[in-house]
């Protein structure tokens, strides 16, 4: 017998363990994330852990872990990218 299918509608979400600040931390974040912050770590010439480390402690304690290295990802790819449409944002 099969499980549920999963709901295209629904990301899949990649979890990963690992030290920070002297404890066990586990973060979920979809592959292309994951793919984007290995590419950071790379292009800095640093492991993964310790670019998570650094955004870990940089970032604002309301936001959580999970959404600081997404907003990392962001901030570091977004600007590689084409403007989106011609600037006019229909609100």
């Amino acid at each position: 017998m099969r499980g549920p299918r999963p709901d295209p509608a629904t990301p899949m979400l990649c979890k990963r363990s690992m030290m920070l600040s002297g404890h066990r931390t586990s973060v979920a974040l979809e592959p292309e994330f994951w793919d984007a912050l290995e590419r950071m770590a790379r292009t800095r010439g640093i492991g993964l852990t310790i670019l998570i480390a650094r955004i870990d402690a940089s970032r604002d304690p309301a936001r959580t872990l999970a959404s600081a290295l997404r907003v990392a990802a962001l901030s570091e790819w977004m600007p590689a990218l084409p403007p989106a449409g011609n600037g006019n944002r229909q609100e």
